[in-house]
């Protein structure tokens, strides 16, 4: 593959990268935020012990779940991103 090709899809993957690290942060603090909300609807549930708080802690329990597996997501396009930048870049210093 041409070298321009190559740093051309390096500045592509390079500007992806940042994106989805930017989405990360914002995910990560989104999890931290749920996951304290659903500590709070427990301790509600397990004091008030009424159907209602436990469908409330139920709901942001999922919610939580939803954010976390975002987040894991993002983790592993981040992950799959970097590795084909590492091989854009072998292949870069081969030609």
């Amino acid at each position: 593959m041409a070298r321009s090709r190559i740093e051309k899809r390096l500045k592509d993957v390079g500007r992806r990268l940042t994106s989805l690290r930017t989405d990360l942060a914002v995910a990560e603090q989104a999890v931290i935020q749920v996951e304290g909300e659903a500590d709070d609807a427990r301790l509600r549930a397990l004091v008030s012990e009424t159907p209602l708080a436990e469908r409330e802690h139920q709901e942001v329990r999922r919610q939580a779940e939803v954010q976390r597996r975002n987040r894991d997501e993002l983790r592993d396009e981040i992950a799959k991103l970097e590795q084909r930048q590492d091989d854009l870049l072998d292949q870069y210093n081969q030609s």
